[in-house]
């Protein structure tokens, strides 16, 4: 199983970082792409009960992943460094989570969301963040490293929260998996839900800061 998620991962985080570095339609079309993926799996995963409530709740998540990336992108002078960063803190936040957890163990996060998943695994995944943070903030001249930091903490924090209210989604209607379109992995919403949480926050956070026109100068520049 280790040896599949690797191997996706190989696979999807080129593409990833491809869109991001074209930018434009490229970068629109493959979280377009992402976005009906996920509102598929959670039209699937609410099955049967249809209830307009769960079928807006699919709508609006699936929207926001689409737009909170897009909004970071579209800043002309910074777009690309934020979604980089941000996927630097989310894959850093899951990654060393994920070895972690395995390798020490102890109490458990919230073992009636997510059995498997500690607070050793949560701590490493946050400090794992920090550090990625700490090495690239001097690729951001104009910002300071302390404030970046402090954007790391936050945004691995959300990014783990993310994926907690996924697993509590997912308990809900008795699913392991949003789909198996990933080997390895699960669905497109098993691994993107950390990524939603922080995207959103990223975003909310740059435009509070920087405005619509700036938004990922808004995120960086402290």
């Amino acid at each position: 199983m280790l040896l599949t998620r690797i191997l996706s991962a190989l696979v999807l985080a080129p593409i990833a970082v491809a869109a991001v570095y074209f930018g434009g339609w490229p970068f629109a079309l493959f979280w377009a792409a992402a976005a009906l993926v996920v509102l598929w799996e959670w039209v699937k995963l609410v099955g049967g009960t249809r209830r307009y409530g769960w079928a807006l709740g699919g709508v609006i998540y699936a929207s926001l992943l689409l737009l909170a990336p897009l909004i970071l992108r579209s800043d002309p002078n910074f777009g690309m460094t934020a979604i980089l960063m941000l996927f630097a803190i989310v894959w850093t936040t899951d990654i060393a989570g994920y070895f972690a957890g395995r390798a020490i163990g102890g109490p458990k996060l919230a073992p009636a969301v997510s059995p498997k998943k500690t607070w050793s695994g949560a701590l490493a995944g946050l400090v794992g963040s920090v550090i990625v943070v700490a090495i690239g903030a001097r690729f951001i001249p104009q910002s300071r490293i302390v404030a970046l930091i402090a954007v790391a903490i936050v945004l691995s924090v959300v990014s783990q929260a993310g994926d907690l209210v996924e697993s509590a989604f997912k308990r809900h209607f008795n699913a392991k998996d949003a789909s198996q379109i990933i080997p390895g992995h699960g669905g497109v919403m098993d691994r993107l839900d950390g990524f939603w949480a922080a995207a959103l926050c990223a975003a909310i956070i740059g435009i509070a800061r920087g405005g619509i026109e700036q938004p990922a100068a808004g995120l960086l520049l402290w």
